[in-house]
């Protein structure tokens, strides 16, 4: 007689390590902490640690207390280095650098929130590589490292296994960024909302804003964006958008590019393509209806952007993210 056997599938959460040098920064170390945190609907695992359990000084007098020191490295799935004080100043020890070189040789994902990317280049994981820390450094960091391609210019830089991210709230964009390559654009946009912070800021976004700028422009400019995510079924122009933000289409264009990083129809498109991959994971939408819904037009049109952007096709990525 032949008994059956069912097959058991077993959902293991990512696990996160977070590392806590001398000096690091609150905000840092709690975005890295707190994104990932476990709950319900979050399937990771975070440790906090040091190059050894017990006290680690952060800055601003502040200091905290790791029960984990550099074995969580060889643990976990991605590793997150939080930005410390006087990046200029500081030097990595040699246990953290072999730590990270290990981690990075057996496949970890790597990810540095601001001056953290000091550690990481430290070690040599940047070298050859394009990456970013805060603007404040970055010129600093080019001077000692000018074997890093240094982009000045974004919010996070996405190479693949390391990854790196400007100040502190662009730390914020680089986790959900994370998330989003994980599990999807759902589950991102679910933590965003969590975290009240904007769903989706690209990588490629201007981390400094120039002054010449007015404040209350970048505040228009903020509600036309918000309008426009309202009206991506519509056949949106740049003069549609200038008109809703009370300004020439000249204008409009030039200053959202020096905002954003990217042109006003480049965010529209990409707004088209993230409301896309939602559909895609929650809903039993053809590609035709997503097509119509977002603003694309049609399933060709779909396809061709959604390649070109995400890197696959709508029917795989659905396949593999949808709930």
């Amino acid at each position: 007689m032949r008994t059956s056997v069912s097959k058991v599938t077993v959902t293991t959460d990512h696990r996160v390590g977070v590392l806590v040098l001398d000096g690091a920064k609150a905000l840092d170390v709690g975005i890295a902490a707190h994104v990932f945190a476990k709950r319900p609907s979050m399937p990771y695992e975070v440790r906090v640690c040091g190059e050894r359990p017990g006290r680690v000084d952060g800055w601003n007098g502040l200091a905290y207390a790791v029960s984990h020191g550099l074995e969580t490295l060889t643990w976990a799935d991605t590793i997150l280095v939080p930005g410390y004080r006087n990046p200029a100043d500081t030097s990595t020890s040699p246990e953290v650098i072999e730590a990270l070189r290990i981690a990075y040789a057996r496949g970890a994902r790597i990810a540095a929130i601001s001056t953290g990317a000091f550690t990481l280049a430290a070690a040599g994981l940047l070298d050859g590589r394009r990456a970013t820390t805060h603007w404040h450094y970055t010129h600093v960091m080019q001077d000692r490292y000018p074997e890093i391609d240094v982009d000045e210019n974004v919010l996070f830089v996405d190479a693949g296994q390391i990854l790196t991210s400007a100040g502190a709230a662009s730390g914020i964009d680089l986790c959900l960024h994370l998330i989003r390559r994980d599990h999807g654009v759902g589950l991102a946009n679910h933590v965003a909302r969590r975290l009240v912070s904007a769903p989706y800021r690209t990588g490629g976004q201007a981390q400094y804003v120039p002054r010449s700028i007015p404040e209350p422009l970048g505040d228009a400019f903020a509600n036309t964006r918000a309008w426009a995510l309202e009206h991506l079924r519509d056949n949106l122009t740049l003069a549609m958008l200038a008109r809703h933000a009370n300004v020439s289409p000249r204008t409009f264009s030039r200053r959202f590019t020096a905002d954003t990083g990217i042109t006003p129809m480049q965010w529209i498109l990409r707004a088209r393509i993230d409301h896309a991959r939602e559909l895609l994971e929650r809903t039993d939408l053809t590609v035709t209806q997503i097509a119509e819904t977002t603003g694309l037009g049609s399933d060709t049109n779909l396809r061709r952007h959604f390649g070109s952007i995400v890197g696959t096709s709508p029917t795989t990525y659905r396949n593999a993210f949808q709930e």
